[in-house]
């Protein structure tokens, strides 16, 4: 069902506002290659959720969903990748820690 114009518009200001938050932090992650204060099950919950949000926007033809998902997924994978680098890089340390 299409929304009226100002609900899509908040939609996709609420995405880019979202989307836009987890730059910030793959980008530092990236520049100081330091990811250790970053929870592992956290990050890997994260980005399952995102995924299957972005399947959900797929699926219900929700613009906004698809757009800020499929996006946000992009420094999701490139942080959730740098902290399990850096696990594997730590001799004997489990990449689920704490669970």
């Amino acid at each position: 069902m299409a929304q009226p114009l100002p609900v899509t518009l908040l939609g996709y200001g609420a995405a880019t506002l979202t989307t836009l938050s987890f730059f910030p932090q793959a980008i530092k992650t990236v520049r100081s290659g330091d990811a250790s204060a970053i929870s592992l099950p956290m990050y890997v919950l994260f980005t399952l959720g995102i995924t299957l949000w972005g399947i959900y926007g797929l699926i219900t033809h929700d613009g906004p969903l698809i757009a800020a998902n499929i996006i946000t997924l992009v420094p999701a994978i490139i942080v959730l990748e740098r902290k399990i680098r850096s696990l594997r890089a730590s001799e004997g340390v489990k990449l689920w820690r704490g669970f």
